[in-house]
């Protein structure tokens, strides 16, 4: 029997001989793409290993009538079948073929090795995994650094036993796969020693724009970013234009490295680089090019991991990205429309109606309290009771209706996450285990928070709005946006409404009066003036700092923002900073105390030119715009500087 099989022997089609990450490794490869050198272990191989060693009668036995909600009982199931897998005898043929390929491997010298050794990833890859409709993520081993034939052996040993892990078992019945006939190949390729490694969507994951491209990345090897351990850099691309339209830098003060000996360990990264942006712009561009060549190939868009070492590119995997709704062959949508909210956004009537303590009162979004805020990785609204786990043994406390907070989720958590109405996690990005499991589940999902396991609290009800980025303190009633009705002339009969190049935005001062105005037909607010906020405190600001009520002003402002951005949002909502008149400010309580006379106020000490005089109070207008933006998860504010 033909065990190995080396990647250009094989194409997108050999799901059945390569699994899904076997199969799109190899059409990378066929398509001259940047793959490093790499062999598989034919599914084939493994089936002739569990009929040889009867395993596959054990696994009939052990999965056929089990309650897959009994936790215990699935890890039980588990551990018996991959400890046979474990003790079972690979025949000396596929054993020979394997070291052969390995020894073959290491004659390619890309990678610097530990004499004859190279260093290898080997990596699990399902037959029923990386298919367009389905997600595997992270359900079977992938073992890096491995070096050595027999040790190569072995790790294919251990990939085919995490077959059935007891998340993949439960994943396979779930999706009504069958656990005996559903097959794995075995994928092993030189390591990258990558300096920065990432991922790439070729569509916005939480929008699902397909006009955009989204990079994530960390420095050090890829793990830290797949395995949620870092919050990444996050970078969006427009995609036609390859135009960077917005970056997110994350602070890293860790990664992980690989050691002499083969081992991975955690390093501090340099002081000078943990805040500073990981991928260039060219990086960011180029990796773009990839992304874009590779799903106008498959005419899906694709999830891509990639490694750089030194100044090289590698492209480790791709997969079709399965949380779409549009079906293959439909057109691809338009961007989201700014008046657009969050998908499948529940009524108050289903709030009142929610799985959360009968106590507790419906709060209006306008007065509710944010308790933290992270990036919504799958999108929605939901609340429920906290259950916080923080280890495996945990996992029985998630209930149906509960909200699941945890540092960060693995696929043994798939269970408990199918039961949670929400999921809260304090590390990862757009593209770690909780983000993907959740966009596919339906589940309402931020991640990223840093603090949720320490600042909620077992029991307590929450609202997760997964749009923003927002959790909320108790039960928060949002409305559904209901479509603005347009009144025209009798005598005019129009089909569709007027389309114009000219963007449309209002002028705004009152925060009482967003909601009514957000209702009509416009594109945002073009000038959001300040002075009326400041007046309504009836105090001059440099009062409040003498006084020690810098936190008042702050919060007053914070208010009356978000009250007039949360109508509008996405549509931006211009604030222009203070620029009240001396003779403005004298008129305020204290204003005398603080203000000069002047002959011609109108040309005088004012805006930006007092900004730089006086910094104090416009270090407070900063911070209120600060929290509006980062805790209330109203990024449609804007600046504008007079």
């Amino acid at each position: 029997m033909k065990a190995v099989y080396w990647l250009n022997e094989l194409n997108k089609d050999s799901l059945k001989i390569a699994g899904g990450k076997g199969a799109n490794l190899a059409e990378l490869f066929n398509l001259n793409l940047p793959v490093p050198p790499a062999f598989v272990v034919c599914a084939d191989a493994y089936f002739e290993f569990i009929r040889k060693n009867k395993i596959d009668e054990l696994i009939i036995r052990k999965t056929d009538r089990l309650d897959m909600q009994d936790s215990n009982a699935l890890q039980r199931a588990s551990d018996e079948i991959k400890a046979a897998i474990i003790a079972g005898q690979i025949s000396e043929d596929v054993r020979s073929q394997i070291i052969r390929a390995y020894n073959k491997l290491c004659g390619v010298d890309l990678i610097p090795s530990i004499g004859e050794e190279v260093f290898v990833a080997v990596r699990s890859s399902a037959t029923a995994e990386d298919l367009p409709k389905f997600s595997f993520a992270g359900q079977q081993a992938t073992l890096l650094n491995i070096a050595g034939g027999e040790k190569v052996v072995k790790a294919v040993r251990k990939c085919w036993a995490s077959l059935f892990e007891g998340r993949a078992i439960y994943y396979r019945k779930q999706q009504g796969f069958s656990q005996v006939e559903t097959g794995i190949a075995v994928i092993v390729e030189k390591m990258v020693d990558s300096d920065k490694a990432g991922v790439t969507f070729t569509v916005d994951p939480m929008s699902g724009d397909e006009n955009k491209i989204v990079i994530e990345v960390g420095l050090g090897l890829g793990e830290s970013v797949v395995s949620g351990s870092i919050t990444p850099d996050r970078y969006t691309i427009d995609k036609a234009s390859l135009q960077i339209l917005d970056k997110k830098i994350a602070r890293q003060k860790d990664m992980i490295v690989r050691k002499t000996g083969g081992e991975t360990q955690h390093v501090e990264v340099p002081e000078e680089l943990q805040e500073a942006q990981k991928l260039s712009d060219n990086e960011i561009r180029s990796l773009s090019k990839f992304a874009r060549r590779i799903e106008e190939h498959y005419s899906w868009p694709q999830d891509i991991e990639w490694a750089i070492e030194g100044k090289t590119v590698y492209i480790v995997q791709t997969r079709a990205v399965t949380t779409l709704k549009r079906k293959r062959g439909e057109p691809i949508a338009p961007s989201p429309q700014p008046f657009e909210l969050a998908a499948a956004l529940p009524s108050p009537e289903a709030f009142a109606t929610a799985a959360t303590p009968a106590s507790s009162a419906v709060a209006s979004l306008e007065n509710a309290r944010v308790l933290l805020q992270g990036f919504g990785a799958s999108p929605g609204v939901a609340s429920g009771t906290v259950k916080i786990v923080l280890n495996l043994r945990e996992l029985n406390k998630v209930r149906d209706g509960d909200v699941l907070v945890t540092e960060m989720t693995s696929p043994d958590f798939v269970p408990a996450m199918k039961r949670a109405k929400a999921i809260v996690t304090d590390s990862g990005g757009m593209t770690c285990h909780a983000a993907i499991v959740s966009r596919e589940l339906g589940v309402p999902c931020i991640v990223g928070t840093q603090q949720a396991t320490s600042v909620l609290q077992d029991g307590q009800a929450i609202t997760v709005d997964a749009k923003r980025g927002v959790v909320y303190e108790g039960i928060v009633a949002f409305e559904e946006e209901k479509p603005v009705e347009k009144k025209v002339a009798e005598h005019v009969a129009l089909v569709t409404p007027i389309v114009t190049g000219t963007k449309v935005y209002v002028n705004l001062a009152e925060p009482d009066q967003a909601e009514a105005v957000a209702k009509q037909n416009v594109d945002g607010v073009g000038l959001l003036r300040a002075e009326f906020m400041i007046a309504g405190f009836g105090v001059h600001p440099k009062k409040l700092i003498a006084e020690g009520r810098e936190q008042e002003f702050i919060d007053g402002i914070a208010r009356g923002l978000r009250k007039i951005c949360a109508p509008f949002h996405p549509r931006p909502v211009i604030y222009r900073a203070t620029d009240f008149k001396t003779n403005e400010y004298r008129g305020l309580q204290g204003g005398e105390e603080f203000e000069p006379k002047e002959e011609n106020p109108l040309i005088g000490f004012r805006g930006c030119y007092r900004y730089v005089k006086q910094p104090d109070v416009f270090r407070l207008e900063l911070r209120a715009l600060k929290k509006v933006r980062d805790q209330y998860g109203m990024k449609n504010l804007w600046l504008m500087i007079p």
